[in-house]
């Protein structure tokens, strides 16, 4: 995620630290890269990601893999795009101290298998 230099000394952020974005909807990891091109006030996640959540998708999950639409309201752009609202949103960015944990988005879906044992009508106790 880009971040003003103010903002990211004010925050004591450094180009390539792990941060937290953050606000009453969700919560993502995110790189910082320090950036005089955006404004003071101004970030900005310019790509999605696969949704990561760390605790299995709960409410308020921290998303390790940093998607953005977590931090988004759920309401689409129009009737027609249903696209995320993603030019309104105000998040808070801190440093990120707690441990990072792998990015699980690409291991694909868990296969279960249920193991069953053929039990006679007869011996079912009822």
């Amino acid at each position: 995620m880009f971040i003003n230099p103010q903002d990211a000394s004010a925050r004591g952020i450094r180009n390539g630290d792990v941060v937290r974005v953050f606000n009453a909807r969700g919560q993502v990891l995110a790189g910082a890269v320090v950036s005089d091109r955006y404004a003071p006030g101004v970030a900005r996640i310019h790509e999605g990601a696969w949704y990561d959540p760390d605790k299995g998708g709960e409410p308020g999950a921290l998303c390790k893999y940093g998607n953005p639409n977590v931090l988004t309201i759920d309401i689409g752009t129009s009737q027609l795009a249903q696209a995320t609202s993603a030019h309104t949103t105000l998040v808070e960015i801190e440093k990120y101290n707690g441990t990072v944990e792998q990015v699980t988005a690409f291991n694909g879906p868990v296969e279960m298998v249920a193991q069953c044992e053929y039990v006679p009508a007869s011996q079912v106790k009822s």
